[in-house]
């Protein structure tokens, strides 16, 4: 593996040569996933990784449910308000919306892609946390599904994890691991 300096990086074909001033403000908001059973979900990305339910919105005609979470900071000031949560949550950066289409709870099997078979698409989310070896520790008592653990393949330093879909959660730390 070979690390890349700022000025290699910038001249990758592809790569616009100067920001745009109009993009300046730009904010990475959301990744959004589509659920089967919105209860297994928030059960995984709630009580297993941490995050907070910052909003729900219910499609009924359409038969629909939207369900924001954020990694929130314990003093985080989410106001309250439906409105005011909309705004604050346009703001965040790397809010996960999950998708449930109602009635998929109950279908047979997978019923999503989860962009890891063929034909391949999309890969994974990530979340990084400050000790990977407590973090795939607590994953493994929580029995957690891995799609890699820490000790397999060549890459020593990160984790996949699987959530009740069958998407796959890269788990990394920061800090290189002693």
């Amino acid at each position: 593996m070979t690390a890349q300096t700022r000025g290699e990086l910038a001249a990758v074909p592809g790569v616009a040569a100067i920001r745009d001033a109009a993009t300046r403000d730009f904010v990475f908001n959301h990744t959004m996933l589509r659920i089967k059973d919105p209860q297994a979900s928030l059960d995984f990305y709630t009580r297993v990784l941490g995050f907070t339910l910052v909003r729900k919105v219910d499609f009924e005609q359409a038969k629909f449910s939207l369900y924001f979470l954020v990694l929130a900071e314990d003093g985080d000031d989410i106001p309250d308000g439906d409105e005011a949560r909309r705004q604050w949550l346009a703001r965040q950066r790397g809010v996960l919306e999950l998708t449930h289409n109602h009635g998929t709870e109950s279908e047979p099997g997978p019923v999503y892609h989860d962009g890891n078979r063929e034909p391949r698409g999309f890969g994974h989310i990530c979340v990084s946390v400050p000790d990977i070896r407590a973090a795939c520790a607590r994953f493994e008592a929580l029995q957690v599904p891995f799609q890699k653990r820490l000790s397999d393949g060549s890459m020593k330093s990160i984790a996949f994890i699987k959530d009740p879909d069958g998407y796959w959660v890269e788990i990394i730390q920061p800090a290189p691991l002693a």
